[in-house]
């Protein structure tokens, strides 16, 4: 028997599969499924209708969420759940990945009509899911032809595909969304052995010494998959060159291409063996060939930082050694026209845009050094190295460092497991104790922000998020949120604010028309000088400043303000801002040198306000006094 048999709805299944898997919040089940907790409570009572016949039913404990007690192994081993749950996609999220996975792999055109028919949607649901799709392709220059009578395809050159394919598989893996990924190994890889494949690319690699991160192995790893699946599927590469390949490299490609034959039936032809060492070299940690080429582009890239925004990071050893090797390796990659991607680029931007913005600045003029554009993608990960470093030389510019307590009863191997793993998703988090259950119950106080636990435990004066071995990915969002706070008093609010630059606008307007009119009355109050106002157009010209929840940051190119003040806009009717988004709530910065360690803390309210989806509520604004005191309840929060 299916578990459509089973149960009565999709959802249901749904439900029993996540929560079998996984324990959760009434209201976090709510969000995932896109219903009212109090259809959760009426899904759990059905489910538990149907579990009390197998043995197994699911509780709900206060604090903790709903969880699969199984009361009776031996009758819950007869719930017929054996053949897999059918998936379709539920959310808009959930279609555009669905539809891109179809058209980068069906040779054949993709109906829409055949897909609204399966997924239980209408067409032009489908129609708008279509268009992120096509938005997603564009940065990969691939485009959907229309065909009438026969459908949608994708149309594109092979490298394309493949760096659009690894990208989609590399970013769930590194999301640690491993249910997604499983799914799509049989969907696009065809179920490869890629346990077997990585043993290929670990012997080989260490064989011959060739350094990669685990990150790079990782992303080596699904390329290669989606090489040899491509292969046989009959894309093939027929052409592509690289020159100056290192020996070693070579030497090991060949011998890797003498094993992978195990998925071929035969060595890589030419191109394909090329386009193996351009992966090699792109994501290898080695002397680079650009050596003198990379060391200008980090003294460039230092000095600017230095000279412009009076951050002295040139004497920072690590900072040096870790962005030369980023470098050396980008560089290669931009050679050899290899995108990368970077899963958290999102993030990156919406939480960390002061540290992304220095280094965007930073790398507007580098294509002397780069001989292309950079991407997003290159400069976010370039601003993950800046922000730490600014933290650790100057702790300004980005959200404070929270202190943690870290509990557990763990052994000393999954301890460090875990202390990694906060250490890598959070990098401005600091460990600073870890105790075990009964060293813990012995303190009185807690001096640390907050606490960390694998075991359960008596509240003390800070609050507690208890986590798994293997954290899930709620258990981090909640470590996540709690690390963001910023515990310092917003006194800055009152410094930078002012009623005299508080507009709203109710008549249609351009982006141009708003940032000339606001320039023009910043300097004739004498804030700025005439250099300003282009200085914005520029900045603007090289990434929208919109942060996301249609707020955006419009400044100039470094620090031209003769003294600091932010001009809030409110435009109802919005204003067209990039690529035919819109604006409503607009902060234009204007920020001087002398007051710019203080004036970057306001970075975190714009932070706040994109994760609140403050928008609306700052719109109903009326008065000056009415956002002064959402900006105060909204710091109030992160005090």
């Amino acid at each position: 028997m299916s578990s459509k048999v089973l149960f009565s709805s999709q959802r249901l299944a749904y439900l029993f599969d996540t929560i079998k898997n996984e324990t959760l919040p009434q209201q976090e089940l709510a969000n995932r499924f896109s219903v009212s907790t109090r259809t959760i409570r009426t899904d759990i009572s059905a489910l538990n209708g149907i579990l009390s016949d197998y043995g197994a039913q699911v509780d709900y404990t206060k604090n903790i969420g709903y969880q699969l007690v199984v009361t009776d192994p031996i009758l819950y081993a007869t719930l017929p759940i054996t053949q897999a749950i059918e998936r379709i996609p539920r959310t808009s999220r959930e279609r555009v990945s669905a539809l891109l996975i179809a058209f980068l792999t069906q040779s054949n055109s993709v109906k829409l009509d055949d897909i609204a028919g399966k997924w239980f949607l209408s067409r032009s649901t489908l129609q708008n899911d279509v268009i992120e799709v096509k938005q997603y392709l564009d940065k990969y220059n691939l485009l959907i032809e229309n065909r009438p009578y026969y459908g949608m395809r994708l149309v594109g050159d092979e490298l394309s595909i493949r760096t659009c394919l690894t990208d989609i598989l590399w970013q769930r893996h590194m999301a640690e969304d491993f249910i997604t990924v499983n799914r799509l190994r049989k969907t696009v890889l065809n179920d490869i052995d890629l346990e077997y494949l990585e043993k290929i690319l670990q012997n080989q690699l260490e064989c011959f010494e060739l350094k990669l991160n685990a990150e790079g192995q990782g992303y080596l790893l699904y390329s290669c998959a989606v090489s040899i699946t491509r292969i046989n599927q009959g894309h093939e590469l027929l052409e592509y060159d690289v020159d100056q390949i290192n020996t070693t490299v070579i030497s090991a490609v060949t011998q890797i291409s003498e094993d992978v034959s195990y998925f071929l039936g035969s060595v890589l032809s030419d191109a394909e063996f090329n386009y193996l060492c351009a992966q090699v070299i792109s994501r290898t940690v080695m002397e680079s060939p650009n050596q003198a080429q990379s060391l200008a582009m980090v003294k460039h890239i230092l000095s600017y930082i230095n000279d412009t925004y009076h951050y002295n990071l040139l004497e920072d050893k690590k900072l040096n050694q870790d962005i030369l090797i980023h470098i050396s390796s980008m560089l290669s990659r931009i050679k050899y026209q290899i995108r990368t991607t970077n899963p958290l680029l999102h993030e990156i931007k919406k939480y960390y845009p002061f540290a992304y913005d220095i280094t965007l600045s930073a790398l507007a003029n580098t294509e002397k050094y780069t001989g292309a554009k950079m991407t997003e993608d290159e400069i976010s990960y370039l601003a993950v190295h800046i922000g730490v470093a600014l933290e650790r030389n100057y702790s300004a510019g980005h959200e404070r460092c929270a202190h943690i307590l870290l509990v557990s009863e763990l052994g000393n191997a999954a301890l460090r497991m875990i202390e990694a793993k906060i250490k890598r998703d959070f990098p401005h988090i600091k460990i600073n104790r870890t105790l075990s259950y009964r060293e813990y119950e012995q303190l009185s106080n807690i001096e640390e922000d907050f606490v960390v636990s694998t075991v359960r435990l008596t509240k003390k004066n800070k609050q507690i998020v208890k986590i798994a071995p293997f954290p899930t990915s709620y258990q981090l969002e909640q470590l996540g949120r709690l690390a963001m706070i910023d515990r310092k008093m917003p006194y800055i609010i009152e410094r930078f604010f002012s009623e005299k630059f508080f507009l709203i606008i109710n008549q249609p307007m351009t982006q141009e028309e708003l940032f000339n009119k606001v320039c023009k009355k910043l300097e004739q109050m004498g804030y700025v000088d005439v250099d300003f106002y282009p200085s914005v157009i520029e900045r603007e010209a090289i990434v929208s400043t919109l942060l996301g929840e249609n707020i955006a940051i419009p400044h100039s190119v470094g620090l031209l303000a003769k003294k600091t003040i932010v001009t809030t806009i409110l435009a109802p009717q919005g204003i067209v801002w990039d690529k035919n988004q819109v604006a409503y709530v607009i902060f234009l910065l204007a920020i001087s040198k002398n007051e710019y360690e203080d004036a970057m803390r306001i970075y975190n309210l714009f932070v706040n306000f994109v994760k609140e989806k403050s928008t609306k509520r700052l719109l109903d604004s009326k008065t000056f006094n009415d956002f002064r005191a959402i900006v105060k309840d909204s710091f109030g929060r992160l005090s």
